[in-house]
């Protein structure tokens, strides 16, 4: 998307309404790529947008009047803000996308703030603080059900496999499922190699998972929907981003509508659910106490689970199972 006017004009050449000019600058950077990175960043923006307009805000609609002053006023209303309804990762990452929008429309790093965790003088955790969602698999049978209802199979396909491999979104989209299917019946376990986070992927990278009923039921039916002449749930004739605009978006309602704010929600019940069965102590998020009384348990638990969830330290896993 080209500048709409000269890079000296309102909202540096995007269009008059900063809510417009903030995600067409954004589309610019990106090339028009990376779809969930560019809409979270305008969401996120559009929030910083709604401020600007209200009554407590700097009332402006021109990116050209933005100064630091502006963004660190900003980052004390999230600080008011957070303190009764925010959360602090959500605070950071509105901070942090205002930056990179502002960079985006600028062309420069001039206005910013530095450090958004000391602006809003607050330190996010990593630890999860409430009990994840869809750990109860009637609930998750449900929504399968519901997505099904909506002619919406393959998504019903990404939920199944996030929940009882522990998969992330990416690498359940690009599994191989014939590869997976193959493996389970004569090895018993499977390879995650496709999708992965970080650049660790093929053979040579691969993470083992055991199997049990409840993964083989959702290899068979993502292998069952799954496009004709295709090996994973992506059709011959789409692209990764087809399946995230017109499959896993559209699916997001359903899924709140289950009490499930994502797939990331299953991938940590998964994790949940894998500490109870390592330790035979529920997970330090439901209430569990290993920590206290075998802290060597403890952390072998979450070593393991930090491998099977595809991550290089076991810190980490308190995002998933708690402190």
């Amino acid at each position: 998307m080209a500048l709409v006017g000269r890079r000296d004009g309102r909202n540096f050449g995007y269009g008059r309404q900063l809510s417009y000019a903030g995600p067409k600058a954004l589309k610019d950077l990106f090339g028009g790529g990376h779809y969930g990175t560019v809409k979270a960043h305008r969401d996120r923006w559009q929030a910083f947008v709604r401020w600007c307009r209200s009554e407590d805000g700097s009332r402006f609609n021109d990116a050209r009047q933005i100064v630091r002053q502006t963004l660190l006023d900003y980052a004390r209303h999230l600080r008011q803000v957070e303190q009764g309804e925010l959360a602090i990762a959500t605070a950071q990452n509105r901070l942090s996308s205002v930056n990179r929008t502002m960079a985006a429309l600028r062309g420069d790093q001039y206005v910013k703030v530095t450090s958004p965790s000391k602006a809003l003088r607050m330190q996010r955790t990593g630890i999860r603080r409430s009990a994840p969602q869809g750990q109860d698999r009637e609930l998750v049978k449900r929504l399968v059900d519901a997505l099904c209802e909506h002619q919406m199979p393959r998504a019903a396909a990404i939920a199944q496999l996030a929940r009882a491999i522990g998969i992330r979104l990416h690498e359940a989209i690009l599994a191989d499922l014939p590869r997976l299917c193959r493996e389970a019946k004569d090895l018993g376990k499977i390879s995650i190699q496709d999708g992965t986070k970080g650049g660790r992927a093929g053979i040579s990278a691969s993470r083992w998972i055991a199997v049990d009923q409840h993964v083989r039921d959702a290899l068979g039916f993502a292998a069952q929907v799954s496009p004709v002449g295709s090996r994973n749930l992506i059709a011959p004739n789409e692209r990764f981003l087809n399946v995230l605009q017109d499959i896993v978006r559209p699916s997001r309602d359903i899924l709140h509508a289950h009490n499930l704010k994502g797939f990331h929600e299953l991938r940590a019940a998964y994790a949940c659910e894998r500490y109870e069965r390592i330790t035979q102590h529920r997970a330090p998020i439901n209430g569990g106490r290993c920590c206290e009384i075998d802290r060597y348990l403890d952390r072998n638990a979450r070593k393991k689970i930090s491998y099977e969830l595809g991550h290089g330290r076991i810190d980490v896993v308190a995002a998933y199972i708690g402190g």
